[in-house]
C-alpha cells in the first residue's frame, strides 16, 4: 500500500494545485519513482490511497497505464483518514493471509525491502517497522530485542512505555515503511480517523512489533520544498 493521501501542507505552494503524489523530482513525480522502485523489487499489486486532488492521481495512473501492473485506489475524498484509517479502509485488499508492504509516497530510500520483509517473517511480528537513528521530534523506543515499548514525543516532553518493560529503551525514528501481517484487521478497534502509530503503541503491550534497523542506507523525507532539493542532487541514490 502506498499511503498518498497527504495534504502536504509542507510543501505549499508546490501542492497549491497538485497533490504531494505528483510533485516532482527531476521531472519525474514521487509516485513514478517508487511505483517504479516497487516495481523492479517485485511488487506488482499496489493499492493507493488519496484525498487531495484525487481525480488527478487517477487521470495520471490512467495515463500510464496503471505502470503495467494492478493498482487500486482507495477513495478518501470525502474525508481524509490518517494512516490508521486509510489502512483499514483498505483491508478488503489484503485478503491472501500474506504480510504486505506500506510505504510513504513522500518517502526515498535505497533501504533493502527484501531485507525488511525476511526481517518480519523471522521475527513473526504483527508488524515490523523501518527504523533508523536519527534526529527528530518523536521517536519509537525499543527493547534491546528490538521489539516496541514505547513513544516519545520531544515536543511536548510526553513518554509511553510498555507496563511489562523496566530496562532502558532505545529511541528510533520511524522511517514511513513498514510490512503488516493482515492478522492486524482485527485488532483495530477504532473507527474513522485514527493513526497508526497510536495503533502500534496500543498493541505493543500484547502483540510483537519490531524495529528494522536500516542505518547506512540513503532516507529523505520529501515532506518539504528544501528537501526535494536536496534528494534531486541524490536521486542516482534511490533507482535501486
Amino acid at each position: 500500500m502506498i499511503f498518498a493521501a497527504g495534504k502536504g501542507t509542507r510543501l505549499q505552494p508546490l501542492t497549491n494545485h497538485i497533490p504531494k503524489a505528483l510533485v516532482k523530482i527531476n521531472n519525474t513525480p514521487l509516485l513514478e519513482i517508487l511505483i517504479n522502485k516497487l516495481k523492479r523489487n517485485g511488487f506488482n499489486d499496489i493499492i493507493i490511497n488519496i484525498h487531495h486532488f484525487a481525480e488527478q492521481i487517477i487521470d495520471f495512473l490512467n495515463k500510464n497505464n496503471n505502470f503495467d501492473i494492478n493498482i487500486t485506489t482507495s477513495d478518501e475524498s470525502s474525508l481524509l483518514l490518517d494512516t490508521g484509517g486509510g489502512l483499514k479502509k483498505a483491508s478488503w485488499f489484503f485478503n491472501d493471509n500474506q504480510p504486505f508492504l506500506v510505504h510513504n509516497v513522500d518517502v526515498l530510500s535505497d533501504i533493502n525491502l527484501h531485507g525488511l520483509i525476511e526481517s518480519h517473517i523471522q521475527s513473526q511480528s504483527l508488524a515490523t517497522l523501518a527504523v533508523m537513528p536519527r534526529e527528530t521530534s518523536r521517536y519509537f523506543l525499543f527493547d534491546k530485542d528490538n521489539k516496541l515499548c514505547g513513544w516519545q514525543n520531544l515536543k511536548n516532553n510526553t513518554i509511553i512505555k510498555s507496563n511489562n518493560t523496566s530496562e532502558e529503551l532505545i529511541p528510533l525514528a520511524f522511517s514511513g515503511i513498514h510490512v503488516i501481517n493482515p492478522s492486524i484487521f482485527q485488532y483495530l478497534d477504532e473507527d474513522a480517523v485514527f493513526s497508526i502509530t497510536n495503533v502500534y503503541i496500543r498493541l505493543a503491550e500484547n502483540h510483537k512489533i519490531a524495529a528494522y534497523n536500516h542505518s547506512g542506507s540513503y532516507w529523505f523525507d520529501l515532506g518539504t520544498i528544501e528537501n526535494i532539493e536536496k534528494a534531486e542532487k541524490n536521486i542516482s541514490s534511490f533507482n535501486k
